[in-house]
């Protein structure tokens, strides 16, 4: 299959989504397993549900067992490693837990409050770092948007909502005009940002009327951002680009949070070829995370910093202006931390950001030692 010749635009996405591969066995009648692979697999889908939309499944080069679309959705044995040479790993690296103010609102960011609006997501990437509640309903999630709104709105000092997940967009439209309609009641809130993956893995999605009209509806009121994932020039598709340049057309501004993936796009040539098609498309490279050490993740995902270091600095002297704004970034439970490089065997890094009651933390140097095989820093 192609992308070019499935029609997935003219298609229901309520239809199309019921059509997913869920589950082992089924992924079985696409792929060649053997017994000992398949009996392994199983035992990976009850620790993370294997969901893969068909569109997705179509990028796929069937020829080609280390192809990189099929890492991140296939499931894979080495997901039964919780612990390894990569060190530690924690099933909540971002640190949620410690910020949870209940009712599907995090609030570590004295400006930003992130709404869990839902666990649903189009595809079960293999990479996530919220593989603890994607697809398996938790204490964390919204129960009532209007008890998440409330907190919002007796806190001033929030000037920006993300609505995340999960995958807000594959709520219904008429639940998500709610949300929205109320955050645009908010007059301390100056915009509002969804993270959304369903560009990249589900963009039939995009293809629904109602749902742009309630993004343009929303955008005349308050500025829209859009906060895509994008890992791999080969899930830039035309289909993707039709449904990018939809949201573009509701007025909202895009940007893309990639993910340093091992065997993925762990190359300069991969990122200079996703950034500059990225603009080509229209959407702003924005971040480029570090893997996070997260369980069962970690160890067939993430790559050394320092090689990272030397990835990025080599694919940023082949990009022009606009393709080099991307931050290279520790998603670290402390705050958000930039990897500037290298000084001797140091690495630099700088905080961007601070949890609520640390500011006197943001936009400090840091300069810690680094081994040749560390994936992660400890503070």
């Amino acid at each position: 299959m192609t992308d070019e010749t499935n029609g997935w635009e003219s298609l229901d996405w309520k239809k199309e989504l019921a059509r997913n591969i869920i589950g082992v066995d089924q992924l079985a009648g696409y792929a060649a397993f053997s017994a000992e692979e398949l009996s392994k697999l199983r035992e990976v889908e009850q620790v993370h549900p294997v969901n893969i939309p068909r569109y997705y499944l179509s990028l796929i080069n069937a020829d080609d067992p280390r192809d990189p679309i099929r890492k991140m959705c296939f499931p894979s044995a080495e997901e039964l490693i919780v612990a390894g040479s990569m060190g530690e790993t924690t099933a909540d690296p971002y640190g949620d837990d410690k910020h949870d103010k209940g009712n599907g609102v995090l609030h570590k960011y004295d400006y930003t409050a992130l709404v869990v609006a839902t666990e649903c997501c189009a595809m079960h990437c293999r990479h996530c770092f919220r593989r603890r509640i994607v697809g398996r309903p938790g204490n964390q999630l919204l129960k009532d948007f209007s008890g998440a709104a409330q907190y919002i709105a007796e806190h001033p000092e929030i000037n920006n909502v993300i609505l995340s997940g999960g995958d807000p967009l594959l709520l219904s439209t008429p639940i998500l005009q709610k949300m929205l309609s109320r955050l645009a009641e908010i007059d301390h809130l100056d915009f509002v940002r969804i993270g959304s993956r369903i560009p990249v893995t589900f963009p039939i999605r995009l293809f629904d009327n109602e749902l742009m009209d309630v993004l343009s509806a929303f955008n005349e009121k308050k500025p829209l951002y859009i906060a895509t994932h994008f890992n791999h020039v080969r899930e830039i598709t035309p289909t993707s680009t039709e449904a990018v340049k939809r949201l573009r057309q509701c007025g909202a501004i895009i940007n893309n949070q990639a993910v340093l993936l091992r065997d993925v796009n762990d190359t300069p040539e991969a990122l200079v070829s996703l950034m500059n098609r990225l603009l080509g498309i229209g959407i702003n490279p924005y971040y480029l995370y570090q893997c996070m050490p997260v369980s069962r993740v970690r160890h067939h995902f993430q790559i050394p910093l320092r090689r990272g270091i030397e990835i990025v600095d080599t694919a940023r002297a082949k990009l022009n202006g606009y393709a080099t704004r991307f931050k290279y970034i520790l998603g670290h439970d402390i705050g958000k931390l930039e990897i500037c490089g290298m000084s001797d065997n140091n690495i630099v890094l700088k905080q961007i950001h601070a949890r609520s009651g640390h500011g006197e933390q943001a936009s400090r140097i840091i300069l810690l030692p680094l081994d040749d095989t560390a994936g992660w820093v400890t503070l």
